[in-house]
């Protein structure tokens, strides 16, 4: 390294990677794959928000919370476990999935795919140009042949209200990396950290208010969904308030409880506050300037993951707002190195729909599930997103509780699901299920509109008695009538 304010000049790279979460991991790997020599930078831990402060961590704390609601639905089983959970095992176990919040093993991972690593802040300084400003303040300028790709993700905004500074209030950081339980969390946001952080901490001993602007939880999913949830928080214990907004905080003792001012004149006390109310791309130090584009901006890519008006510079995973998802990140990763490399070696690229080099899942297949009790998954379009997309459709409705395989699963079962049906292609468009452990039902669905699978097709694809998965036949039989 150099003295601090000097630049060290570094060897070119074929491909430089911005982001060492999940989706800069799997873009390096792909590159390395096919032979291309990478670097990756990175400012906080490998690994990022995924492995510390989001997915792991969050659903760490929520398993324990279903695997209880699931053995208080069973004969024999429910009399055993009516206590509370152990929170402080349920805390530890949390931990343990973080890695402790140290990034040791993802390091190492890294560099045993070839990738180097560079710790530090890293800026754009020009076309395929790279400053790295490590820790001790030292620069290390790294090019790239090929390909930059910006892989930075997004981070958690917090509205600006009077007294949100001294409130100190949670985002999905702290609501994940807590040691304890406040006594009383005011949640504000409906959607998913809100739902997901608000049954976890409740099922920990915390007395949970959501505070929801719109009509109801989960917005963006089919309107039972949220209704299956909201009745499940309601019935464990939460408050929720729809069609209110958060005015003022006020917090004036540092260790004391915060007051939450609403626009109905109403008011909230709690211990902490977290505010899940949406994400904004970390691209606001990236030196986008330097390349003609707008520092804080959302990167509008093609298919590859390419950035509009470039032909070196990709942006993959969050940061490009096309679907704010680990996996879907992971997915686009996994795509835009194939398009790096093909670019590279000068091959074609093959940007067709479903091809090779095109991430055509972002638009028609995107799955999610929602780790509350019930469990929430939906994949491809809603019924609202395929009229508006101008569909000719029919939803298909089935009642989960009817399955035999759900009434062995637990005593009154409660859940739904729904299949969007192209009228025209006899296809499925989107399928959405509600219920207690439906989580891993959901693939097959995502199966059935990523292969856009032919309704003839579907009735040879026998589910196995007695499980869940009957409501497959069950949906099918309905749409037969």
């Amino acid at each position: 390294m150099t003295d601090a304010g000097k630049i060290s000049e570094g060897s070119p790279y074929d491909v430089v990677v911005i982001g060492a979460g999940p989706v800069g991991e799997n873009v390096a790997d792909r590159a390395r794959a096919a032979g291309l020599t990478t670097a990756v930078v990175e400012s906080e831990l490998v690994g990022g928000e995924c492995s510390y402060w989001a997915c792991m961590p969050s659903k760490a704390l929520l398993r324990p919370v279903a695997a209880r609601a699931d053995a208080r639905r069973v004969p024999g089983l429910s009399a055993a476990v009516q206590g509370p959970l152990d929170v402080g095992a349920v805390l530890a176990k949390r931990d343990e999935e973080t890695s402790h919040w140290k990034d040791d093993g993802q390091v190492a991972w890294l560099e045993s795919v070839g990738a180097d690593v560079y710790r530090g802040t890293g800026r754009l300084t020009g076309p395929r140009e790279v400053t790295v400003t490590a820790p001790d303040g030292t620069e290390h300028r790294l090019t790239a042949r090929h390909a930059v790709a910006v892989s930075t993700g997004t981070r958690a905004v917090v509205p600006a209200l009077p007294g949100i500074e001294e409130a100190r209030p949670w985002t999905s950081r702290e609501a994940t990396s807590a040691k304890e339980a406040p006594a009383r969390l005011v949640v504000v946001g409906g959607g998913v950290v809100g739902v997901e952080m608000a049954t976890a901490w409740q099922a920990l001993g915390s007395e949970v208010t959501l505070l929801i602007r719109g009509g109801g939880l989960l917005p963006k999913m089919e309107p039972f969904a949220g209704e299956l949830v909201a009745d499940a928080l309601t019935e464990a214990g939460a408050t929720i308030r729809t069609g209110v907004s958060v005015t003022a905080l006020h917090r004036p003792a540092p260790d004391g409880p915060v007051t939450v001012d609403l626009d109905d004149g109403g008011r909230v006390e709690a211990d902490e506050i977290l505010f899940a109310t949406g994400r904004a791309p970390r691209t606001d130090d990236l030196g986008l300037e330097t390349v003609g584009l707008e520092p804080g901006s959302w990167l509008t890519v093609d298919d590859s993951c390419l950035v509009e008006g470039t032909d070196w510079l990709y942006a993959v995973g969050d940061v490009n707002h096309r679907a704010l998802l680990t996996h879907q990140g992971k997915y686009q990763a996994r795509i835009a190195g194939a398009a790096i490399a093909a670019r590279a070696a000068k091959d074609p690229v093959d940007s067709a729909s479903w091809g090779a080099h095109a991430a055509t899942a972002d638009h028609a297949a995107v799955p999610q599930v929602v780790f509350t009790d019930p469990e929430a998954a939906s994949v491809g379009l809603t019924l609202a997103e395929a009229e508006r997309a101008g569909h000719r459709v029919r939803a298909v409705d089935y009642d989960l509780a009817s399955v035999a395989g759900s009434g062995l699963y637990a005593d009154g079962y409660r859940g739904r699901a729904r299949m969007i049906v192209d009228l025209d292609r006899e296809i499925l468009l989107g399928v959405t299920f509600v219920g207690p452990g439906i989580g891993e039902l959901l693939h097959s669905a995502t199966v059935a509109v990523a292969g856009e699978v032919p309704i003839a097709r579907l009735w040879h694809a026998v589910p196995a008695y007695p499980t869940i998965s009957e409501v497959w036949l069950r949906l099918l039989e309905t749409l037969r009538g």
